[in-house]
């Protein structure tokens, strides 16, 4: 049975068409991944289910009676009530089947007649069948579960809701869209402000969820693990894939085989992450100790192609030192919580270390002391002299509303687009999707997307030594992500990023910062090789 059904639905804002042609049908059990560039209509999709969006041509059917659940990357919850509050109130229902129940134990402790007393035993099995069906036996386990995996602490659960930050709030309303279980669920970007285990605990919820979902989501891993069909916005128009996201890259392929590529760099972008997901499927199975080295040696087997040439062109004039940064002894606590504690590790050229560890553990500190914005507690960094450091974050949080793009991008000291040629920045630049008409915009014009765009590309261009990054994918479409995938990979300099993102942080890490790796010792991190 079909739930949801887009039939020929166009829509444009203004002269700007978002949608042309699009038919989806959502049936019980499907899990749909919605995947496309920033900007190319995939929240438009899920406005049109909800009703907030009217098309211009072609209708939005929704079946009767069927629930459905929202959740946006920008939680709209709010109030002076708890977050635990907020999830007891949920299941009401439950209470009052509970309270029936005490009510028929006192009666029956009371001595009733022998007619009365079936009728008790008889109404309390009942409330027992209904108990079972509706799971009410466990709904306290239930929230407790959600919200530790979410890793609400004692103080988060028992804040007022307003008083949380954003990603608190995004957290504590997919916890309640989850617990109400609606038959379908309309997610925008889920995992953005979850921690590893938060999106592990995400996909093994979605093992047991009987009801059909719609995901817009960039986390590649996620999307392998969850959905059952990939559909992606590309021209307007919703080009369907049966199978997960790994059977997508390969079916794409061959769609662009036959098709003129719209854009030249995305037949051979699909092919690193094919090598990648071929790559983790040889790793899986083998147990030999010699796989790495047998995986380097196939990786530089195969020939460079054109993406790789434009970046090692990019990078041909940065020069590096060989020890960029030492960290001794650092130590960092927030009132009696220890994030971390004796910690010493280098930055060296060619070092890409990825931040690993729950939220709340102190990844995004550990970055904070790293460019002096926090003071450690114990210990200090000492920085190479002459030693360039650029943040994303910051970078991201610095943008001028009334600049334009390319003043942006190109404008900064040091920039590498002063030093190589114009024509291997602006085919840079166009591997990022910006098109000439893009660069002349001004910054206050972009969207959230297109904005995190356009400061990765200041960074990657900034000419700097080393890349901090915290949470880089969370706002690049796949296209983009996949451009500083290989821009990182190729960095002669260093980098330290805090990612959840698990398909990222395998093909960019070659050293791992892991907090909490000793339970018995807290603040502990362990430096490894990926």
């Amino acid at each position: 049975m079909s739930l949801i059904r887009l039939h020929d639905v166009e829509v444009r804002f203004e002269n700007t068409q978002i949608l042309r042609e699009a038919f989806l049908r959502l049936e019980t059990g499907d899990r749909i991944g919605l995947i496309g560039k920033n900007g190319s209509g995939k929240s438009t999709i899920l406005k049109l289910i909800l009703e907030q969006v009217t098309p211009d041509a072609g209708t939005v059917t929704v079946e009767q009676g069927v629930r459905i659940g929202y959740f946006s990357q920008f939680s709209e919850l709010d109030g002076s009530s708890t977050i635990l509050e907020v999830l007891d109130g949920l299941f009401a229902h439950v209470k009052l089947v509970e309270a029936e129940l005490a009510g028929i134990d006192a009666d029956i402790a009371a001595g009733p007649s022998a007619d009365e007393l079936d009728r008790l035993i008889h109404r309390q099995a009942e409330l027992f069948e209904q108990m079972d069906h509706i799971d009410g036996w466990d709904y306290s386990r239930h929230i407790d579960t959600a919200l530790s995996t979410l890793g609400f602490s004692e103080a988060h659960r028992n804040s007022p809701i307003d008083q949380l930050s954003g990603g608190w709030r995004n957290r504590a309303a997919l916890a309640k869209l989850l617990l109400e279980r609606p038959d379908v669920l309309l997610l925008d970007e889920p995992t953005n402000y979850l921690d590893v285990a938060g999106v592990e605990w995400l996909e093994a919820w979605f093992r047991d969820f009987r009801g059909a979902a719609i995901i817009v989501s960039h986390d590649r891993r996620f999307l392998d693990s969850v959905v059952t069909r990939i559909i992606e916005l590309e021209n307007f128009h919703l080009h369907e894939y049966p199978g997960n996201f790994g059977e997508y890259v390969v079916q794409k392929q061959f769609r662009l085989k036959t098709l003129q590529a719209q854009f030249v760099h995305e037949s051979e972008l699909l092919a690193f992450e094919s090598e990648g997901i071929a790559d983790r499927r040889e790793a899986a199975k083998a147990a030999s100790r010699k796989l790495g080295t047998q995986l380097a040696t196939i990786k530089k087997s195969r020939a460079p192609r054109p993406v790789d040439e434009i970046i090692t062109e990019i990078y041909r004039s940065l020069h590096v030192k060989d020890v960029l940064c030492r960290v001794e002894s650092i130590g960092k606590a927030f009132g009696e919580k220890q994030l971390f504690d004796d910690l010493s590790f280098e930055i060296r050229r060619g070092n890409r270390f990825v931040v690993l560890g729950a939220n709340g553990s102190g990844k995004s500190t550990l970055l904070k002391v790293l460019t002096g914005e926090e003071r450690p507690d114990t210990g200090k960094v000492n920085w190479a002299g002459g030693v360039g450091v650029v943040s994303y974050n910051q970078m991201l949080d610095d943008l001028d509303d009334d600049d334009t793009v390319t003043h942006a991008v190109n404008a900064l000291p040091g920039s590498l687009a002063f030093s190589a040629t114009r024509k291997s920045v602006n085919r840079f630049l166009a591997m990022f999707q910006f098109s000439e008409a893009d660069l002349k915009q001004k910054i206050g014009n972009l969207s959230g997307g297109q904005r995190a765009r356009v400061a990765m590309a200041q960074c990657l261009l900034s000419g700097a030594s080393v890349l901090l990054l915290d949470e880089p994918t969370n706002h690049l479409d796949m296209s983009s992500t996949q451009v500083m995938e290989r821009a990182l990979v190729h960095f002669p300099g260093a980098i330290v990023t805090v990612s959840h993102d698990r398909f990222f942080s395998e093909k960019v890490a070659n050293r791992y910062l892991v907090f909490g790796t000793d339970a018995s010792a807290p603040g502990t991190i362990a430096v490894r090789a990926a």
